[in-house]
C-alpha cells in the first residue's frame, strides 16, 4: 500500500484525476490524504467533493479555511465572496450529505505508525504534538455538537492573536481555528499575524514562518500542511531542516498540484489547467 499525501485542491477536479494517473494510484491498495481546502476558487467544487467523499476509508482529510467557509455560508453566517464557486454545492440535490460529511472531517491527522501529522495551515509553537490533537479534537467536537451553527456564528474574528492555556469559550476555539486553519507567520511568543500573507522575507518582524520558530514544541514531528502557495516562492529552500512538508504549489493559480509519497517521501506534480494568475492575498 502507498500513501500519497496531496496539497489544496481548490475545485482543481481534473487536476485531481490527473495527478492520480501520473502516481498510478490504486483504489484498491492505496490510500490518499489531503491537506484541506478541497474547494472554492476553482471549477469543479462539487465534483471534488463527491470523489473524495466516496473514497471512504481511502482518503484522510483535514479541514481548511475554504472548507470552513462553505459551511458557514450553508448556514449564512458567512457572506458570499464575488470570487466563490461554491453555487454548485449549495444547490445540489445530495447538498446535506456532502456537508455533514465535510464538517465531520478532523482539523489535524497524526500517523503514529508513520510519524506524519497533517494540518492545513499551521501549529501554535507553544504546543507539544499531544496538546495539539486534544485541542484539535476540542474544536472537532464543537463542530460536531447538535448546536453547531452557533460555533460558526462565532468562529471568525482575528483575536485573540496568541494561545494560551487559559482562555476559554469562543476565544479559546476562535485561536484553535485560525491556527489549524489560516495561520502563516507568528512570532517567538506565538502571536499570530493574520494579516501577513506573503512568501517568507517579505513579513515585517518579528514575525516569522510558524514552523521556524526555534523554541517550537513540534520541530521534530513531521508535519505536513498546505494554505500557503506562496511558501515555495520565498527564501526558505530546505524545509526537511524544519521537518516540514508543504504541499500548497498553487494549483488554482496556474502553478501545479502536488501529491507526496510517504514511504519515500518523493514528490508527484502535474500542471494546473488554470489560467495562471497572481496569488490573492484575501486567501
Amino acid at each position: 500500500m502507498a500513501v500519497y499525501v496531496i496539497g489544496d485542491i481548490q475545485g482543481c477536479y481534473q487536476e485531481l484525476l490527473d495527478l492520480l494517473g501520473e502516481v498510478n494510484f490504486d483504489q484498491t491498495n492505496d490510500q490518499l490524504w489531503f491537506t484541506g481546502d478541497l474547494v472554492n476558487r476553482g471549477p469543479q467544487s462539487l465534483e471534488t467533493l463527491r470523489f473524495v467523499k466516496e473514497l471512504g476509508d481511502k482518503a484522510i482529510v483535514t479541514l481548511g479555511n475554504h472548507d470552513l467557509h462553505l459551511l458557514a455560508m450553508s448556514l449564512n453566517v458567512e457572506i458570499k465572496n464575488p470570487k466563490d464557486t461554491l453555487d454548485a454545492i449549495l444547490e445540489a440535490p445530495d447538498r446535506n450529505e456532502l456537508l455533514d460529511w465535510l464538517r465531520s472531517q478532523p482539523l489535524l491527522y497524526h500517523d503514529k505508525e508513520s510519524g506524519f501529522t497533517l494540518i492545513h495551515a499551521g501549529l501554535s509553537p507553544q504546543w507539544d504534538i499531544q496538546q495539539a490533537i486534544e485541542l484539535a479534537h476540542e474544536a472537532e467536537n464543537a463542530l460536531n455538537a447538535n448546536n453547531f451553527t452557533i460555533f460558526f456564528e462565532h468562529m471568525y474574528g482575528d483575536k485573540p492573536d496568541r494561545w494560551s492555556d487559559v482562555l476559554r469559550g469562543w476565544d479559546r476555539l476562535r485561536v484553535i481555528i485560525n491556527v489549524f486553519t489560516r495561520m502563516r507567520y507568528c512570532d517567538e511568543d506565538g502571536n499570530i499575524a493574520l494579516k501577513e500573507k506573503g512568501p517568507p522575507g517579505t513579513q515585517s518582524k518579528p514575525y516569522q514562518p510558524w514552523f521556524t520558530i526555534p523554541t517550537r514544541k513540534t520541530k521534530k514531528e513531521k508535519i505536513i500542511f498546505g494554505h500557503w502557495s506562496t511558501v515555495h516562492i520565498g527564501n526558505i529552500k530546505n524545509y526537511q531542516k524544519h521537518n516540514v512538508y508543504p504541499l500548497d504549489t498553487g494549483c488554482i493559480w496556474g502553478g501545479t498540484l502536488t501529491a507526496l509519497r510517504l514511504e519515500d517521501e518523493k514528490s508527484f506534480s502535474v500542471p494546473s489547467r488554470q489560467p495562471k494568475a497572481f496569488r490573492d492575498k484575501s486567501v
